[in-house]
């Protein structure tokens, strides 16, 4: 069980896992430093501190580091997406979920190469 609910076989067809780093999210002129609570190669989830309605596109970027031990290489991810839920966390912040709408096949790749390490072995 995690502090979002219980640990689950992934169904959908990009598993998304519950994992927090660093997110760069930027709408109507605005640009949030901000983390991750859950991501897939189609979407992420977070929290900004302004509220952005759902519809509104963003711009993404996020720094993956992919490897082990002294063998990390960093791929650098930046798309463009699409905010399709807000959720008004009262004092905090709102939660906001973000679809991936124009993302390469090969920036797709390596958000699948990175999430690919945290994902139970078949």
């Amino acid at each position: 069980m995690t502090r979002f609910g219980k640990v689950g076989k992934e169904r959908r067809l990009y598993p998304r896992i519950e994992h927090i780093m660093p997110l760069k999210v930027a709408a109507n002129g605005y640009d949030f430093s901000t983390y991750t609570y859950n991501i897939s190669c189609v979407g992420a989830y977070c929290r900004i501190p302004k509220y952005v309605p759902p519809f509104t596109k963003v711009m993404i970027k996020v720094v993956l580091p992919v490897g082990a031990g002294n063998k990390k290489n960093n791929y650098e991810v930046e798309c463009k997406g699409v905010i399709v839920r807000t959720e008004d966390h009262q004092k905090e912040g709102f939660n906001i979920a973000i679809f991936f709408n124009r993302i390469s096949d090969e920036q797709r790749r390596k958000i699948s190469k990175y999430l690919s390490q945290f994902l139970p072995k078949a």
